[in-house]
């Protein structure tokens, strides 16, 4: 059949809304591009319209019918500008070539205008119909349908009857939206790209988009319907329906499993309530809709034009009868009467045991007209659609949820995205020609002077430095220092930078440097240039002097916004360095169990509102609030892309205290965190589902609390097992960090900076992901001293030590005949030794491969969670868990006390982490030989094997003089970068991330 039939694509641009304006005027003159593969195709202007209408129908040749699932449609939207100008953006849209259609099944769909970046100033959704026809190459070329013909009118006459000038111009036009997209590209900021195997699909961190489905009149029968049809179609309205992305994905991916194969499927009862029609339309007053179920009842708004277009979903298991009631009502205000009186305009029932069940793919249950049922009055209908469903339903987001308290924006499921993170640097080089002040002035004394340079929240000052000449007009003082910021997208406007004078504390003259306009590299091979700017004072003093800097973005850097040992993400600023992605992480959040109560309701109950947020990379997620419930069932699956194996997952439940609090007194409520999951992705097997409950515990003034257990589901897959092996022998961060690093100090200032600006951020979205969520995800504390995670970090060296501790007990045990068959076969092979000595190294690595082989079946088959006990929360005073909570600088005792106390603190931080190091590297050699990181225990038992074999053939003598050459050889045969042992022995798992 497909070697005998030819398909085309119809694409059938039919109308857009509610653009965003572009021309300067309130209006914008659009005009469409399709690309299906490698065919770009273009629509007529429409001039100055918001709500364009073409109804234009294009046709694409499919070359490859069995790879057109895997093609990808793209139709853009751009502003025509008759001024010469480029054409600027308006939106796209892109469709995976899974959800095409054949023809007869098509459907008038709207779909959101996706943005180029997050940045981007797009609204608006396009209406389209896309199908596929199959069409037999051996017949005979027929005629011209007559729906493809069209009158030959002054708007619509073929391409050769053109004007030279309009043709002229339609080809110019052609042209304006790929040199668009190419200047665009390179402005604004685009998303990874997803793994090969699914880069047709919308990444999973968008949001899902609204679609919005036309149902057609069953009787059409033609492509272009008349006049009077199209009136008539208009008594349907157009249905909202929500896509996920994850169904798009679960349809468009050969993986052959759902999108929520990690979570159960839980029963909702959806009722889209259209619009009605009553018998006497002229009447304006306002009608609203009412559905009943029991105890449960929930109303729409009350419109004038009785059209309501809202989905409703109901929690099954939480119904408590099994017949639905929809009624009308209406609010009608009678003469010489303030008060509204409501009237019913009639109900109508529906049995919930006879009520359809959907599940996807199949499409959208069409709405209905409804009699209803009235005493007082006939001839009232309601349009509606009932029945049962899943969360997997395309309307599901966008509905009214009854266990997450209906429309809330705070109780809704978001995914959010930090921003992006640049470092800035500015080399502060010398200035010139500084006024100082009067002359007589200058002469008392040598002024100091130090430079200031301010970006948003940020202050940084360079060293001082005295002015060598008492001539005001030959002040030339150098400085050479680098003042590294942190800069995130959108960048501030300006970066400031002030010379100020020591002694009298007063300015000397200010410059601006625009953020945008600075220049940015990827390493430290480009050569930036240097710049001079004009120092201003205030309005009197238009010209101060000049200063000469450099500054850049520093793009090769990764920004590190997380604590270093649970980080997520390594990938550099830059996305000329990026890297593809290795694999898919995919976290199904089930529910959670046995949940205490962290607040009252009704002033005497214990409640719990709680929800989820997981964060990985860039991408954060939160599910949905189930509200007063200790038992919650979220069921719900996300999915990220993995760039790095050696990196940490973080979960954390939280009780929501946003969505109820007291907007007359303007006080906001704070979420309560409720406890913490943390999972390496290097401790999972590829492509299997890890199904466990873990516990979770919170720390408290008053001491570790646990407040229940969450049920989560991980699966970690990756199509090239070469790739994932290939990256643990590669160093973990960029270059940069290694040819040009950071202080310890000055990176710890940088991370705790990028951690309140990504805070900042977060916070300023709609609904706001709360402050303390987002410290508590990222855990931008642990620079704080603490006598509990110093005890802890204490004994985690202890424990490392204990290992040697045992070998030599086990040695003395040797010496002293404790097992006198172990003493003589240690008898044996030390005369082995002696007598071959080109055996040792054979037979070491030959025993580590035996027993890493035979601990193989004894390794961890769960993954880790946080441990209480390794935290050292079990064995923790009072006295010492107020430290722990004292905010810094201490409140606890006199100035002086407090002063000293905080100094001490301080210092102790630094130890602290300077032991967590320590141990973390016992700890990963530890690691190493209990299969804690399968992958990367396998390759070290493949390098013992391989090893053993290498050494029984090459002489001993000659390794030793080889490697004492390799080591000390010339600098110039030396690489910059770590060498793979080191880059191997660093990606492997500690219990940094266990630790509270």
């Amino acid at each position: 059949m497909a070697e005998t039939c030819t398909r085309k694509l119809i694409v059938e641009v039919c109308n857009a809304r509610n653009l965003m304006p572009k021309d300067g005027q309130g209006t914008a003159s659009a005009f469409a591009t399709v690309d299906f593969d490698g065919q770009r195709r273009r629509t007529k202007t429409k001039l100055r319209d918001l709500n364009p209408e073409w109804d234009e129908k294009l046709e694409f040749l499919v070359h490859d019918t069995d790879s057109m699932a895997t093609e990808t449609l793209e139709i853009s939207l751009y502003n025509d500008k008759k001024t010469g100008k480029r054409s600027t953006f308006l939106g796209k849209v892109r469709i995976a070539g899974s959800a095409f259609v054949k023809s007869g099944g098509e459907t008038l769909v709207y779909y959101p205008l996706e943005k180029r970046s997050v940045f981007s100033q797009i609204k608006g959704e396009l209406g389209l119909k896309v199908y596929y026809i199959d069409e037999d190459p051996p017949a005979p070329p027929a005629e011209q349908k007559p729906e493809e013909k069209a009158p030959e009118t002054e708007e619509n006459k073929p391409a050769e009857e053109a004007k030279p000038e309009e043709e002229k111009k339609e080809e110019e036009k052609k042209e304006e939206p790929k040199t668009e997209s190419n200047k665009e590209a390179k402005k604004e900021e685009e998303k990874p790209s997803p793994p090969p195997q699914e880069e047709n699909p919308k990444k999973p961190e968008e949001a899902a988009p609204p679609v919005k489905v036309e149902n057609p009149p069953l009787a059409e029968s033609e492509k272009k319907p008349s006049k009077e049809e199209k009136e008539k179609a208009e008594i349907v309205k157009r249905s909202e329906v929500t896509i996920s992305d994850l169904e798009l994905r679960s349809l468009a991916s050969d993986r052959g499993r759902s999108a929520y194969d990690l979570v159960d499927r839980m029963p909702f009862l959806y009722v889209r309530v259209v619009k009605a029609k009553t018998a006497n339309n002229e009447s304006k007053s306002p009608v609203y809709a009412k559905l009943m179920i029991g105890t449960h009842s929930i109303k729409t708004k009350s419109q004038s034009d009785k059209d309501w277009d809202k989905v409703f979903a109901f929690d099954k298991e939480g119904l408590n009868s099994t017949s639905l009631e929809v009624s009308v009502w209406t609010e009608e205000k009678k003469e010489n009467e303030e008060a509204t009186q409501e009237c019913s305009l009639g109900t109508v029932s529906f049995d919930l045991q006879e009520v359809p069940k959907r599940v996807p793919p199949d499409s959208p249950l069409a709405p209905q007209w409804y009699a209803l049922e009235s005493e007082s009055s006939a001839g009232n209908e309601i349009m509606l659609a009932v029945w049962i469903g899943t969360q997997a339903d395309e309307a599901f987001q966008e509905a009214w949820q009854s266990d997450s308290g209906g429309l809330l924006p705070e109780t809704r499921a978001k995914v959010y995205l930090s921003p992006k993170l640049w470092y800035l640097r500015l080399t502060v080089i010398q200035t010139q020609d500084l006024h100082l002040g009067s002359g007589s002035e200058a002469k008392v004394r040598n002024p100091e002077l130090y430079v200031k340079a301010q970006l948003g929240a940020q202050l940084f000052k360079t060293g001082r430095t005295s002015v060598g000449s008492t001539s005001a007009s030959s002040a030339n003082p150098t400085w050479n220092e680098d003042l590294v910021f942190v800069a995130a997208e959108p960048f501030e406007p300006f970066l400031t930078v002030t010379v100020e004078d020591v002694a009298n504390g007063q300015s000397v003259g200010h410059a601006k440097i625009h953020v945008a306009s600075i220049e940015r590299r990827t390493d430290d091979r480009t050569e930036l240039k240097s710049r001079w700017f004009n120092l201003v004072g205030d309005d009197t003093k238009p010209y101060t002097g000049r200063i000469h800097v450099r500054v850049c973005l520093e793009g090769g850097y990764h920004v590190l916004d997380e604590a270093a040992h649970v980080t997520s993400d390594v990938r550099a600023a830059a996305k000329q360095l990026a890297k593809a992605p290795i694999g898919l992480l995919e976290v199904g959040i089930r529910g959670a169990t046995n949940l205490l109560p962290v607040k009252t309701r009704d002033g005497t109950r214990g409640t719990t509102d709680a929800y989820v947020v997981a964060k990985y990379g860039p991408k954060w997620v939160r599910t949905r609030t189930i509200l007063d419930r200790f038992n919650p069932r979220w069921n719900e699956q996300y999915t990220w892309d993995v760039y790095d194996p050696c990196t940490v997952l973080t979960i954390g439940v939280f009780d929501n205290g946003r969505y109820k609090h007291d907007e007359a007194a303007g006080k906001q409520g704070k979420d309560v965190r409720v406890g913490k999951v943390r999972i390496r992705l290097s401790t999972l097997d590829t492509n299997r589902v890890y199904l466990n409950q873990y516990s979770l515990t919170v720390l408290l003034p008053s001491g570790a609390k646990k407040m229940g257990e969450i049920e989560i589901a991980v699966r970690f897959s990756c199509p090239s097992w070469l790739s994932l092996i290939q990256a643990y022998t590669s160093p973990m961060l960029p270059r940069m960090h290694y040819v040009k690093p950071l202080g310890p100090a000055q990176q710890d200032i940088l991370r705790h900076t990028a951690m309140r600006l990504v805070t900042a951020r977060l916070t300023r979205s709609e609904p706001p992901l709360g402050q303390e969520v987002v410290q508590f995800m990222l855990d931008s504390d642990t620079h704080m001293w603490s006598m509990r995670r110093s005890k802890a970090n204490w004994f985690r060296v202890v424990g490392c030590l204990t290992r040697v501790a045992t070998l030599a007990r086990w040695i003395e045990g040797i010496r002293t005949w404790v097992h006198p068959p172990t003493t003589i076969l240690m008898h044996v092979l030390l005369v082995a030794v002696v007598l071959c000595p080109h055996l040792v190294l054979p037979t070491i690595f030959m025993y580590a491969f035996l027993i890493l082989v035979f601990r193989f079946r004894y390794r961890r088959r769960v993954p880790l969670n946080m441990d209480s006990r390794l935290s050292y929360v079990d064995m923790v005073g009072l006295d010492e868990l107020d430290e722990e909570f004292d905010g810094f600088p201490s409140t606890r005792s006199q100035d002086v006390v407090r002063i000293r106390y905080d100094r001490l603190r301080a210092l102790a931080g630094r130890a602290q982490t300077l032991l967590g190091d320590f141990a973390a590297h016992g700890e990963r050699l530890e690691a190493l030989w209990n299969w804690r990181d399968p992958r990367a225990t396998g390759i070290f038992v493949v390098f013992c094997l391989v090893a053993s074999l290498v050494f029984y053939v090459i002489p001993f003598k000659v390794f030793v003089l080889g490697f004492g050459f390799y080591y000390l050889r010339h600098p110039r045969f030396r690489d910059d970068m770590p060498s793979v042992p080191v880059s191997f022995f660093r990606r492997l798992p500690s219990f940094s991330d266990q630790i509270l």
